[in-house]
């Protein structure tokens, strides 16, 4: 059963628009000589960091550095303001080391992490390896195998707040876990799409699975108030193909759900056989 679940209180947009309002107000009490709530201006590089990127940071704890020396210029006696500009380039510092330290130590776990860190999906990188083990497993065990793509309907992506987006991949992660068997495999391959392996099911199996899990995305999505869709698109392996032509069948699938107007199942086979889910929402694509 799906879970309800709230949202976050203070998603990023609201800690940057309270930034935004408590950086000119710790200027002012600079300049009006109100050093109790001044002394936040030590924080701010550290916040700033915190809350933006890097590029953009650097930039806004430039303007704040400046605007602070002028200010000190002609409110604060001179003992005071170089010992007031001195803590505030040594903070600066220290927030710049610390980001430095933060990037280093994330690009050289990147090649050791098997899983994406928000949704605890399998990393991409290791998708076409998995997925070419799991080809030779089925052909040596003469089982089925399929593969089902699940991602955001095109034009809902493109208009999504990316704090929106980044709030609610934590909790389609957890539903996915929640609704695969411990044998399936599923991988973040884009911002809002993901990949699953389905070792032993055939193509109808496959998409009555697939139908299921996208059904209960679109609920995920409405009980977070995002009024986006999500389209499935489902391949079963055929002789000949290997992990490139099987995740090029799979996404050509889902593209052709997207186009014919998404919020729906698509599969790409020749003639759906009888045994294939009829409900609403699946439909089968020639090759």
């Amino acid at each position: 059963m799906l879970q309800s679940v709230t949202k976050s209180p203070l998603p990023g947009k609201v800690y940057r628009m309270v930034f935004i309002v408590l950086a000119p107000l710790v200027l002012v009490a600079l300049w009006l000589g109100l050093w109790s709530f001044s002394y936040w201006l030590y924080a701010i590089p550290l916040i700033t960091f915190a809350l933006f990127p890097g590029a953009i940071a650097a930039l806004v704890v430039a303007v704040i550095l400046l605007a602070a020396v002028i200010i000190t210029q002609w409110q604060i006696l001179l003992p005071d303001r170089h010992q007031m500009l001195a803590a505030l380039l040594l903070t600066s510092l220290l927030a710049i080391i610390l980001v430095f330290l933060r990037e280093y130590k994330s690009r050289q776990l990147v090649p050791l992490r098997r899983t994406d860190e928000l949704t605890q999906a399998a990393s991409r990188e290791y998708l076409s390896a998995d997925l070419h083990k799991e080809i030779q497993r089925s052909e040596r065990e003469g089982s089925n195998l399929s593969v089902a793509i699940m991602g955001l309907d095109n034009q809902q992506s493109a208009d999504a707040p990316e704090e929106d987006i980044r709030a609610i991949l934590p909790r389609i992660g957890r539903y996915l876990h929640g609704q695969l068997r411990d044998f399936d495999t599923y991988y973040r391959i884009e911002n809002l799409q993901f990949l699953v392996i389905l070792p032993g099911m055939n193509t109808a199996e496959a998409a009555k699975t697939a139908e299921h899990i996208r059904q209960g995305l679109d609920q995920l999505l409405a009980s977070n108030g995002l009024g986006m869709t999500v389209s499935t698109g489902v391949a079963g392996l055929n002789i000949g193909d290997d992990a490139d032509s099987l995740q090029q069948s799979v996404a050509n699938a889902l593209r052709r759900a997207q186009q014919q107007g998404g919020d729906r199942t698509q599969t790409y086979s020749n003639p759906r056989p009888p045994e294939a889910p009829q409900g609403k929402g699946t439909e089968g694509a020639r090759q």
